[in-house]
């Protein structure tokens, strides 16, 4: 009776545990048995692709989801440049980034993309002059994730004296430059290589700025007023755009717009020029920013900024200083932090840069030249409090990577919050940043009036 009422399944006699485990066994031996597949390995996804042309070299900016490797090398008869990179498929992105190539880029004349092999991509840039490529990665920071990054400089790179004595001084002024130049021309085997853009270990540097000879011990010309370098140094570019307003106006952008106005203002000057660090849009480290002041051996260094804070209350303009004994504040502190992350965002491969550099600079800083910024920033406040209110009304100071020329008084101007909608508004307008250039324009000469600048007895390259 209880045989009839089981399942069929159930009414034959249970397998005994030694069948059972048996059976185990043999299953086991199977599947050890079975051909084990390779899983196929998934290509890399590109997620934008950007390319920064300038005078002093053009960057081009692969954005992916994970970190590749790639290999390149150069080519002559035409000039072209190399570049595989594993891991990757032809896609719309790598496409794209050919429309990307401007016609008035220094550096690419045109840029071709291939699948090389199973899973590499060649990119071969055909090339306006002979170049000195850097390729390196960059892991995720900011808003970024892993970047693959192709500087192309030139071989033979621009000096910033070039460009600086464009304006001539004419024979009624003293100008230490100008003979410094004429040295070098007359003499080219006597340049030597003085510290040059961050590179990747193991790759061969770009071609450096000749460095300055030593200048004769200064005895200023009788009669005639020394002309005055002023280093202006519109904060982050390229990669790094800054602080972004609520608007969508980038600090990169504004800051570029008030510097060129400063400029104008400068070079309208008699005795006096203006230098920017950079000219357009590009990202210059900030140590680099440093080397480019002293190179022109500017006597005053200025940083322009826009600040930005995460509640949107937050106003005024604020002026800053270096500090050799920690921040006079925690927003100070904060602040310092904040712009000296922009090596990171902007793309410095500091695995390989030079690590003592920051630390001798900030050796060499002295308290002559602190000394000298806070009067300069004292100045500066006194007038940008004219034409918008003051975060804080003295200078503070704190460790900023951009401030450590040890022998030029530096400031950092953050001259409104671009996260304050008003103050936004205020940065957009052309006739206020007419206003700021105006307000730092006389603070220059109020602090030059008060502090007539010295005969230099030398650089400290």
């Amino acid at each position: 009776m209880v045989e009839r009422d089981c399942p069929p399944a159930l009414s034959g006699a249970l397998p005994s545990a030694g069948a059972t485990r048996r059976r185990l066994i043999s299953v086991a031996a199977t599947l050890l048995v079975l051909p084990v597949l390779p899983r196929l390995a998934q290509a890399a996804t590109i997620l934008a692709v950007r390319t920064w042309p300038a005078d002093e070299y053009t960057r081009v900016t692969l954005e992916l989801d994970s970190e590749l490797k790639a290999e390149q090398f150069t080519l002559e008869n035409p000039h072209r440049l190399v570049v595989d990179i594993e891991g990757l498929t032809i896609s719309a992105a790598l496409n794209d980034l050919v429309s990307k190539v401007r016609p008035d880029d220094p550096y690419i004349q045109s840029l071709r993309v291939a699948q090389n092999r199973p899973n590499v991509v060649r990119l071969v840039f055909d090339l306006k002059q002979p170049v000195a490529p850097q390729v390196f990665t960059l892991k995720p920071v900011a808003d970024y994730q892993y970047r693959l990054v192709l500087d192309l400089y030139p071989k033979i790179a621009q000096d910033p004296l070039i460009a600086i004595l464009n304006k001539q001084s004419g024979p009624d002024v003293d100008d230490p430059l100008a003979r410094i130049l004429e040295d070098i021309q007359r003499n080219p085997v006597t340049r030597a290589d003085p510290p040059e853009p961050p590179r990747v270990r193991g790759q061969q540097p770009a071609a450096p700025l000749p460095s300055t000879p030593k200048p004769p011990p200064a005895t200023a010309s009788r009669g005639k007023p020394r002309m005055l370098t002023i280093a202006l140094d519109p904060g982050h570019g390229g990669e790094d755009p800054g602080a972004i307003g609520s608007s969508g106006l980038r600090e990169k952008d504004v800051v570029l717009r008030i510097a060129r106005r400063l400029k104008a203002l400068i070079d309208s000057q008699p005795y006096m020029r203006a230098y920017l660090t950079r000219d357009d849009d590009y990202f210059v480290p900030l140590h680099v920013r440093v080397q480019k002041a002293r190179r022109v051996r500017a006597d005053l260094f200025i940083s322009i900024h826009a600040d930005a804070w995460i509640k949107p209350s937050a106003n005024g303009s604020s002026v800053f200083a270096l500090s050799q004994r920690g921040a006079t504040s925690t927003q100070a502190r904060w602040m310092a932090d904040k712009e000296n992350a922009a090596d990171l965002i902007g793309g410095v491969n500091l695995g390989s840069h030079d690590r003592q550099v920051a630390k001798v600079l900030l050796d060499l800083s002295t308290t002559a030249q602190i000394n000298d910024s806070l009067k300069v920033g004292s100045a500066f406040l006194d007038e940008i409090k004219k034409i918008n209110r003051l975060h804080k009304n003295s200078v503070e100071q704190a460790g900023f990577a951009v401030l450590k020329a040890p022998d030029i008084p530096s400031v950092l101007v953050e001259t409104a919050f671009i996260s304050n909608p008003q103050e936004e508004a205020l940065l957009r307008s052309s006739s206020h940043q007419d206003k700021l250039a105006q307000a730092m324009m006389t603070g220059i000469q109020r602090y030059f009036t008060a502090n007539p600048p010295l005969a230099r007895l030398g650089d400290v390259s």
